[in-house]
């Protein structure tokens, strides 16, 4: 049978591959039991013996005759069932990470799927609003039912040691306990005029007193609740005998890098790298801030309403400044995509490291939140190649999401964006060296050379003007989601220096920028090293690539 599937492969083409592509897909999700996603050793177990077959299926097909575009697709699929392959044999989150049965989100994530491993079954509570109707109770109360027997599956599967992912996980749940506590509170709190349920829907007003999916709602809140806090009690419980590192070792960072990230760095490289573009970044800073000495100081947002007002003109001026200098085609949804995501005002000081930027200069900002960008072409234009279509497993779509949204920050000053406000051009290199600080820490945290406070350290320690506090929640956060996704916190800084190679090329080549990014837009989120290789033929920085014979 394994014989026919192999030769059938190797003869179709670039349909067996989209065709492989909606299997794998299917097969990659775990199976759900009783309405219970299935990480238990058994079912992992069985997971990791099913891929091999994935894998030789792919193996026989040979993309080399394929247009360039196909053979990406084909990359794309390696890089995943690699990464399935890694989650078995080196990160297995669902044994030695807390965090990854964290499934309640209060907060939204710019990125085509949420960072990190996590849990099937994502409760993203933005995509409802107070108060529901019937329908839409019910819909949120399905989608909360789960949680208890997972986390009861969670004691079973967590037999890993690693210290630092257990500790940092406690925290992670107990953000699910506020979450699901301040979902509480709002279910309880009548609020005048009709339920809506998700984002975009209309529904009409509750009826007086509470339906039978009313009160499974309440029910399936407090059960979730219940479930978290027990599960809390028990990480805290268990917490004393975890003792190992929690880093992949450099060996293993190097594999993932090349096998799953599609990055033509190894650990080493990327040490070198980020510790360049940190220095960089805080020498320029030192040259900007002597060259506008005699400027004033910008002066934080400091009040609701002039956040309201401030941010709404940084997007007028963005979008007018992106028509006027041709960077891009300006389409419908990018204006409504900033608005919708311009965040509340924070009254509370001293301030997290990014709103001490964007309190500064809310038009900064509107360049990394290109994010916003991509979700909206995403959502309205979305990719006509099924392979690309929707967000690729594993986050590997970093260096292209982080790292073009890190390099617009100071392609847009080079273009002129902070002409009129000097002292911006220092909050580039701010931003940058606190990019490079970050990855530099992870990079020696994955290598088990510091643990995760000396990393948050290092990384506080080395972003200027003391502005990622660790007494903050930033540096902690950030730090703990590199702990479990290898990759995401260089993909920033590498990313951009990938980018920079393209638009050098492209630019060089005698395209202009504005063609450059429709070109870039118009390949979808994928590996920057496979965005190169599309957009300028040049595949020298694909690792593991099949080269074409002479």
């Amino acid at each position: 049978m394994h014989h026919l599937l192999l030769c059938a492969a190797l003869a179709a083409g670039p349909p067996a591959l989209v065709s492989l592509f909606a299997e794998w897909r299917a097969f990659q999700r775990p199976k759900v039991v009783n309405g219970v996603p299935d990480y238990t050793p058994a079912a992992m177990g069985e997971q990791a013996r099913g891929l091999e077959i994935y894998r030789q299926r792919l193996s026989a097909i040979d993309p080399r005759p394929w247009p360039v575009a196909q053979q990406v697709d084909f990359q794309i699929v390696r890089a995943e069932m690699n990464g399935l392959d890694f989650d078995h044999r080196v990160l297995r989150p669902w044994a030695r990470s807390p965090d990854f049965y964290v499934t309640v989100f209060a907060d939204e994530t710019d990125q085509p799927a949420r960072e990190g491993p996590h849990a099937l079954g994502a409760v993203e509570l933005l995509r409802w609003h107070f108060p529901l109707d019937d329908r839409t109770a019910g819909e949120l109360a399905a989608q909360l039912a789960p949680i208890p027997a997972l986390l009861a599956q969670a004691r079973g599967n967590l037999t890993g040691n690693a210290r630092d992912l257990w500790i940092q996980g406690i925290g992670s749940v107990k953000e699910q306990r506020a979450a699901l506590t301040d979902l509480g509170r709002r279910r309880a709190s009548p609020s005048p005029g009709g339920g809506t349920g998700a984002v975009g829907e209309y529904a009409n007003p509750l009826p007086a007193g509470e339906a039978g999916s009313q009160a499974d709602l309440t029910s399936a809140i407090q059960r979730a609740l219940d479930a978290t806090e027990s599960f809390i009690g028990w990480l805290e419980r268990e917490a004393p005998s975890k003792t190992g590192a929690s880093g992949i070792g450099i060996e293993n960072y190097d594999w993932y890098l090349a096998n799953v990230q599609l990055v033509p760095y190894t650990w080493a490289d990327e040490v070198t790298l980020v510790q360049r573009e940190l220095a960089r970044a805080r020498a320029t800073l030192l040259l900007e801030e002597q060259r506008n000495r005699a400027l004033p100081q910008q002066v934080p947002i400091a009040s609701a309403q002039e956040h309201e007002r401030r941010f709404a003109a940084a997007i007028t001026e963005y979008m007018v400044f992106l028509a006027q200098h041709d960077v891009l085609t300006i389409r419908k949804d990018m204006d409504p995509a900033l608005r919708a995501h311009v965040g509340r005002y924070a009254a509370a000081r001293p301030l997290e490291f990014f709103n001490e930027i964007d309190y500064r200069d809310p038009v900064l900002l509107r360049t990394h939140g290109y994010h916003w960008f991509d979700l909206a072409r995403m959502e309205h234009d979305p990719h006509p190649d099924p392979v690309r279509r929707g967000a690729l497993l594993y986050n590997i779509f970093n260096t292209r999401t982080e790292g073009f949204a890190t390099a617009m920050e100071e392609m847009m000053m080079h273009a002129g964006l902070c002409d009129g406000r000097r002292r911006s051009r220092e909050l580039v290199y701010i931003l940058l060296a606190q990019r490079a600080a970050r990855a530099l820490a992870e990079l020696r945290m994955h290598a088990n050379q510091l643990t995760l406070e000396q990393a948050a350290k290092l990384a506080s320690q080395n972003t200027p003007r003391g502005w990622l506090r660790l007494e903050g929640s930033t540096v902690w956060g950030e730090q703990h989601l590199y702990l479990q996704q290898p990759g995401y916190g260089t993909s920033y800084v590498i990313g951009k220096i990938e980018i920079d190679k393209i638009l050098a090329q492209k630019l060089g080549a005698g395209s202009t920028l504005l063609q450059f990014m429709d070109e870039k837009d118009a390949a979808g989120l994928i590996p920057v090293s496979l965005l190169r290789w599309e957009l300028t033929g040049d595949e020298s920085g694909v690792p593991g690539l099949r080269r074409r014979t002479p």
